[in-house]
C-alpha cells in the first residue's frame, strides 16, 4: 500500500493554488469565463464566504441541480470548503426523482440552474414546494421536502422564495478570511464530503457517502495513472451531476493544478470536437457511444485534434475499432479504461496506458493504488483462483456507508471491509481484471447502473399495463440497452410508441426501453417465479444480438 495524504479537499485546493496561482484552472466556453487557479480559488473562497453568511453549517446537506457550468464547480468547492456535504442531483431527473432524493438526503439547501434547453428546473420546483410562491428567500416551508430551507437560482433572473446565487457570492465579500479558515480547519479527512445518489436493487436510489480521504486517494491514483500534470487541459464531456465529472474529471484536474474546459451544458459531440481543438485538449472522456458519436458528426474530420494524449472510456466495454480509432484518429493514444462504483469512491481498476491496445480493450485493468482486489465465490465467499470467475469486491478506499440505510450498507460492505460490487468477473495471474455479467440484474448503459424494478413500479401505474418485466439486452455501443416485455390488461390494446411517450414523460432518456414487445405469458418457473434469463435469452435470438 502507498502513502496515504491526510488532507481535506479544501486545504488540497488552497495548496494547488498556491502552487499554480497563474495556470488558468477552469474555462467555461458556453459562458465565455476564464479563471486561473488564483482567481478561482477566490471565488470560491467568496462563495464559501455567502454561504457561511446565509447560516449553512458543517455537516449540512446542500444539493445542486445543475446542467455543467462554471457556477457548479465553483459551488462544489464552496460547500466542500464550509465542511458541507454536497448533494448531486441528475441533470435529466424527474419530479418524482427529485423528490424522493430531496426527502432522503435530508437537503436543507437546493441550488438549481434553469435547465437543460428550456426542461423547466424551476417549475419542477414549484410543483413539489408551492409554498415558495408565499415564502420569504430562505425560509422556505414545504409539506414535500420539509427539511428544504433555502432555494438557490443561477440566473439573472429574480423569483419569488429564491436567492440568486450572485447575490449570495456577492455577500461573502465581506466575510472576514478568519472566519472561513476557522471551519476550513473543523474540517476534516474522514468527513463525508459528498452524497452521490446511485441505484438500489429494488430500484430505491441510495445516498453513497463519501469522505475527503476515499475521493482524493482514488482521483489522486487516477491522475498519476493518466499521467496528468499542470500542463493538461481536461475536456469535461460527461456530466458534473455524476461521479464521471464532478469528481473523475474535475478532482482530477484539481489535485494536478490541470485546466478543466467545459464545452457545453449537455453532451454535444460537435461541441466537444471545437473545445478539444480551440483549447488544445489533452484529455477527453466518456462512454464508447461518446466516443461514436463524435466521430460520426458529419464535421469530424475538419477539426484539428492533434492535441489529444489521454483520457478515459467507461461505462461499457468498448469494441476494439473504437478504441483503435480514437487511439490512431483522435491521438488519445495513452486512453485507458477504467471500472468502478460510486461506492468505492470512484475508480477501483483501470488499464495502464503503455498496455497493449488489446488489453486496453479486453480488461478494466488492474486495481489502482491504495486498493485492494479479490474475486469470490458468491455462495461460499471464498476466494477463486486466477480465471475463475467471482463477484468482484473491493478494500481499501470505500465509502462511510449509505445514507440512512445502515441495513443496505452491512450488506454491501462486509465486517473485514470489503465492498460487495455485486459484478462478477475474473481476474489473471498479472490482476488484470475482465468483468463477464452481474449477480443481479443490473443494467449497464453508457456508464449508469439501471435497475428494472425502479422502471417495472413506473409502468405498473399505466393504466393498460397489467404486468411488465424489464431487463437488459447486449448493445453495441452503450454496454446494454433496456428491453421491456409487456402483458396488457385483457381486451385493451397499445402501441409501441404510447408506451415510449409514457416512459419520456417520467425517465431520463438513458433509462428508455430500446426495445418493447407485447406479450400473452411470462417464462416462468413451476413455482410461479418468472425468469428474467430466458427472457433475455429469446430477446437476443430475435433482435439479432447474438
Amino acid at each position: 500500500m502507498e502513502k496515504r495524504l491526510k488532507i481535506t479537499i479544501g486545504d488540497l485546493l488552497d495548496e494547488v493554488a498556491l502552487r499554480f496561482p497563474d495556470r488558468e484552472a477552469l474555462i467555461d466556453i458556453p459562458q465565455g469565463r476564464r479563471y486561473t487557479y488564483q482567481e478561482f480559488l477566490k471565488i470560491v473562497n467568496q462563495l464559501a464566504g455567502g454561504f457561511l453568511k446565509l447560516g449553512i453549517t458543517k455537516g449540512e446537506h446542500l444539493a445542486l441541480w445543475t446542467t455543467n457550468r462554471s457556477e457548479s464547480i465553483i459551488t462544489e468547492f464552496a460547500a466542500i470548503k464550509i465542511g458541507a456535504v454536497l448533494v448531486n442531483v441528475d441533470a435529466n431527473a424527474q419530479p418524482r426523482q427529485l423528490e424522493y432524493l430531496l426527502r432522503q438526503s435530508d437537503s436543507r439547501s437546493l441550488i438549481i440552474s434553469e435547465g437543460i434547453k428550456g426542461t423547466g428546473y424551476i417549475e419542477m420546483i414549484r410543483q413539489l414546494c408551492p409554498e415558495a410562491d408565499d415564502s420569504e428567500p430562505g425560509q422556505l416551508n414545504c409539506t414535500a421536502l420539509p427539511e428544504l430551507r433555502r432555494l438557490i437560482l443561477i440566473s439573472d433572473g429574480h423569483h419569488r422564495g429564491m436567492m440568486n446565487w450572485s447575490a449570495i457570492l456577492e455577500a461573502g465579500r465581506d466575510v472576514p478570511a478568519g472566519l472561513l479558515s476557522e471551519r476550513q480547519s473543523a474540517c476534516h479527512e474522514d468527513d463525508v464530503a459528498t452524497l452521490l445518489y446511485t441505484s438500489g436493487t429494488t430500484g430505491a436510489p441510495k445516498g453513497v457517502m463519501s469522505s475527503h480521504f476515499g475521493i482524493i486517494h482514488t482521483t489522486l491514483a487516477s491522475a498519476e495513472n493518466q499521467k496528468l500534470t499542470e500542463q493538461d487541459r481536461l475536456c469535461l464531456s460527461v456530466p458534473l451531476s455524476h461521479m464521471f465529472g464532478c469528481i473523475c474529471v474535475t478532482m482530477a484536474g484539481v489535485i494536478k493544478g490541470a485546466a478543466i474546459v467545459i464545452p457545453s451544458e449537455s453532451f454535444d459531440p460537435r461541441k466537444v470536437l471545437e473545445a478539444v481543438a480551440k483549447e488544445r485538449c489533452t484529455t477527453i472522456y466518456g462512454s464508447p457511444s461518446a466516443f461514436i458519436a463524435m466521430m460520426e458528426d458529419p464535421e469530424y474530420r475538419t477539426f484539428s485534434l492533434k492535441s489529444l494524449r489521454a483520457g478515459i472510456m467507461g461505462g461499457a466495454q468498448c469494441p476494439l475499432e473504437v478504441m483503435t480509432r480514437v487511439v490512431e484518429e483522435m491521438g488519445a493514444r495513452e486512453i485507458v479504461i477504467g471500472y468502478g462504483q460510486t461506492e468505492a469512491s470512484s475508480w477501483i481498476t483501470m488499464t495502464r496506458p503503455d498496455d497493449p491496445l488489446a488489453l486496453r480493450v479486453s480488461t478494466v485493468g488492474r486495481p489502482l493504488s491504495n486498493v485492494q482486489v479479490k474475486l469470490i465465490d458468491p455462495l461460499t465467499g471464498q476466494e477463486v483462483p486466477a480465471g475463475a470467475v467471482g463477484e468482484i469486491c473491493a478494500r481499501g478506499l470505500n465509502m462511510k456507508g449509505y445514507y440512512k440505510m445502515p441495513a443496505a450498507t452491512a450488506n454491501a460492505i462486509d465486517s473485514e471491509g470489503w465492498l460487495h460490487t455485486g459484478d462478477l468477473g475474473t481476474m489473471d495471474d498479472d490482476g488484470y481484471v475482465r468483468t463477464t455479467g452481474r449477480l443481479k440484474e443490473v443494467i449497464v448503459s453508457g456508464g449508469e447502473s439501471i435497475y428494472p424494478a425502479e422502471i417495472e413500479e413506473m409502468l405498473f401505474s399505466h393504466p393498460k399495463i397489467s404486468n411488465v418485466q424489464i431487463f437488459g439486452v447486449p448493445s453495441k455501443t452503450a454496454g446494454e440497452d433496456v428491453a421491456a416485455w409487456i402483458k396488457l390488461e385483457e381486451g385493451v390494446s397499445a402501441t409501441e410508441e404510447e408506451i415510449l411517450q409514457y416512459c419520456r414523460e417520467r425517465l431520463p432518456d438513458s433509462r428508455l426501453p430500446r426495445h418493447i414487445k407485447f406479450v400473452r405469458e411470462f417464462p416462468m418457473t413451476l413455482l410461479g417465479k418468472i425468469q428474467k434469463f430466458k427472457m433475455r435469452e429469446i430477446a437476443i435470438k430475435e433482435y439479432g444480438l447474438e
